[in-house]
């Protein structure tokens, strides 16, 4: 019996590489947050999760080099504005304070997820070692 690492690891891959987009994301609000005119950005999480489940109970594979890629990931259409609670003057949306909190949440969500994946990887392992 073959093991499916989509069965056997969830849709903590897919949450790993959305938490990795949305962490660039917002080091890149925060990287901003002094730029006239610049509008904070965050990513659809929720929707980004979505489409990546129902892409893997649907998968299609490519057969031929000149088919249509359909295995989309996180792309512009993920990218959203944030609505800002107090813009400056300068028209910048960044909140500082907003976008490191932010960032640490994800951090730390991440360090979750990546853990959870490390565990499931030394349980197959061993699965696989007979232990």
């Amino acid at each position: 019996m073959a093991i499916s690492f989509d069965s056997a690891l969830g849709i903590h891959e897919q949450a790993l590489n959305a938490r990795s987009k949305r962490a660039e994301v917002l080091a890149n609000n925060l990287a901003n947050a002094d730029t006239p005119g610049y509008k904070a950005r965050d990513v659809d999480f929720k929707a980004m999760l979505d489409r990546a489940s129902s892409q893997s109970a649907a998968t299609m594979k490519r057969t031929h080099a000149a088919h249509i890629d359909d295995s989309r990931g996180a792309g512009s259409d993920d990218l959203l504005y944030r609505v800002p609670h107090q813009p400056s003057i300068d028209g910048n949306t960044v909140d500082a304070q907003q976008e490191q909190s932010r960032f640490m949440r994800n951090a730390m969500d991440f360090q979750a997820s990546f853990q959870f994946l490390n565990s499931r990887f030394s349980g197959l392992t061993k699965a696989i070692k007979g232990e």
